[in-house]
């Protein structure tokens, strides 16, 4: 009787986790277990996440619709520009230099200036989502905001094997409903237009929200001489018109962060005992 009995299969058992049923999901398939959850429950995380940062895009939203209804542009106008662009900061920094008469090339320098970390965020989004069909790489790299790409960073630094598909449901969980509110937003401020309190200090909402995203990531010697270096060189040119100081701190601070990188790198280099990686 005991040669009619089923064999198990040890290799199967050993990569079995201690504990875990014969029958467990994925144990079967390799899977991870944590993984087989449905991709609607990680999307509804990714909205989770992302309600206190759409509490504050509220007011920043109508705002950004009564400055440019103060501003003179026209509401169509405006709504095209808060579709395309979805960027509240370039869009104040464009609808502000466009108030104080300097010239259009220069309010699209510096809108494009002020965007210039999409870039960035491009780049370190690249080695999680990367791999995706190039329209859905598309459609993501067009929601490429602070909000959506340091909520992404964060949870995928805890989790950075996740599968692709999960991946991609919390990056929209948190996209869709952040540009939704964003463009609901501007245009609920072009519609009521100046009855938004002058008084109401919604400006500083918008470097809020950036601190509490991005001051958590700022990790490593390369990162932290770049924040400094960038911080240091806007307080020395606030004095230049039309914000332009913060185009060149940007630079500043791009150039010494790469600097240190390659310095650190050949540091480690040169130390074959070492294995921390430079940061």
């Amino acid at each position: 009787m005991s040669d009619l009995a089923p064999r198990r299969n040890p290799s199967a058992a050993a990569a079995r986790p201690v504990g875990a049923p014969d029958d467990a999901p994925g144990n079967a398939s390799g899977e991870d277990p944590a993984f087989s959850g449905p991709l609607w429950r990680v999307a509804l995380e990714g909205t989770t996440a992302s309600l206190p940062f759409i509490v504050s895009v509220i007011p920043f939203g109508m705002l950004f619709g009564a400055v440019a209804t103060a501003a003179g542009l026209d509401p169509l106008k405006a709504m095209v520009l808060t579709v395309a662009v979805i960027a509240g900061a370039s869009q104040f920094a464009f609808i502000e230099l466009l108030s104080d008469q300097a010239p259009v090339i220069v309010a699209v320098a510096a809108a494009l200036a002020v965007n210039l970390r999409m870039a960035m965020y491009s780049a370190s989004l690249a080695p999680h989502i990367g791999k995706a069909p190039a329209w859905v790489r598309l459609i993501a790299g067009f929601f490429v905001v602070d909000q959506v790409y340091g909520l992404s960073m964060r949870r995928w630094a805890v989790i950075p094997h996740e599968p692709l598909p999960r991946k991609l449901a919390f990056y929209f969980g948190v996209a869709v409903p952040m540009s939704s509110a964003w463009v609901a937003c501007s245009a609920l401020g072009l519609a009521v237009g100046g009855s938004i309190p002058g008084w109401l200090p919604v400006d500083f909402m918008p470097p809020a929200m950036f601190l509490a995203i991005v001051a958590p990531m700022i990790r490593g010697t390369a990162n932290i001489c770049a924040a400094l270096a960038a911080v240091a060189a806007s307080l020395a040119l606030a004095w230049a018109p039309w914000n332009l100081g913060l185009i060149v701190a940007a630079a500043v601070g791009m150039g010494v962060g790469a600097a240190v990188e390659i310095r650190l790198a050949r540091r480690s280099a040169g130390s074959p005992g070492r294995t921390e990686a430079p940061r």
